[in-house]
């Protein structure tokens, strides 16, 4: 699997460790787009932090059908471990991204592995959640951009987990925000959430930001969230664009706290 990786100066001399945020990008997405999209490097430069921007799947795995659906397969990891044939052999997203890429990455350039930070978009918003809430300590803040929220109810993430993970729902419940965050225990962790209430997928309950609002306000946990809803906007990049700045200052914020 490939990613691109931004260094600030100070990291390509190794004159200093960084802190790093790992971007997760949506559906049909690769790493790539985050990149040319989403505005963030000049951002990144003055409060230098390094990004890291993965892949969404495997890819050419030479599994029947994987480029045949957009919502499935090739671009559509969902940030699950696969446990049904014929995706368990190479579907492992989650472990990908909390263990092997990391371990990479911190090996391989100037670091910091005591400051990471998490973000994403939509299917990536959902991991980026997922992979925050299932360990407790590990990222100091995580932001989303109309992130899928609730994915065991919804049809983004029913039919995936469905062919990913098989028919029990406590498996789902794993790779499920508003289910995680009802039984979080762990420190303190500051969430951002944005959303636009132009979305043609917020409209059709796909992304249900209000569970997962309601879930963390009624649960007894140390969640720090900040949900916003933004008027006017979609689900594209120039909406992620718009707000980039302002996420990565609150990760800035928290990840040198």
């Amino acid at each position: 699997m490939t990613f691109n990786i931004y260094l600030p100066d100070v990291a390509l001399t190794n004159k200093e460790k960084v802190p790093v945020l790992f971007y997760l990008s949506g559906l049909t997405c690769n790493e790539d787009n985050m990149i040319t999209k989403g505005g963030a490097l000049p951002y990144l430069s003055r409060e230098r932090i390094a990004l890291v921007t993965p892949d969404t799947s495997p890819r050419a795995t030479g599994i029947d059908g994987e480029d045949d659906d957009w919502e499935l397969g090739t671009g559509a990891g969902f940030y699950v471990d696969a446990t049904q044939e014929p995706w368990s052999a190479h579907y492992k997203m989650y472990s990908y991204m909390q263990l092997e890429i990391q371990q990479l990455i911190f090996e391989s350039f100037s670091i910091d592995s005591s400051r990471v930070s998490i973000f994403g978009h939509s299917m990536g918003g959902h991991g980026a959640l997922v992979l925050s809430l299932r360990n407790p300590g590990y990222y100091k803040s995580v932001s989303a951009f109309a992130p899928i929220c609730h994915p065991s109810t919804s049809n983004w993430g029913q039919k995936q987990f469905t062919a990913y993970l098989g028919l029990n729902k406590d498996d789902w419940a794993e790779y499920d925000a508003s289910e995680l965050v009802k039984r979080y225990d762990g420190p303190p962790l500051p969430i951002l959430l944005d959303q636009g209430d132009c979305d043609q997928f917020y409209s059709s309950k796909q992304l249900q930001p209000s569970h997962f609002v309601i879930a963390t306000k009624s649960s007894n946990t140390a969640i720090e969230l900040e949900d916003r809803m933004q008027p006017g906007y979609d689900h594209s990049y120039w909406f992620i664009q718009t707000f980039m700045e302002e996420h990565i200052a609150f990760h800035a914020k928290h990840i040198r706290s």
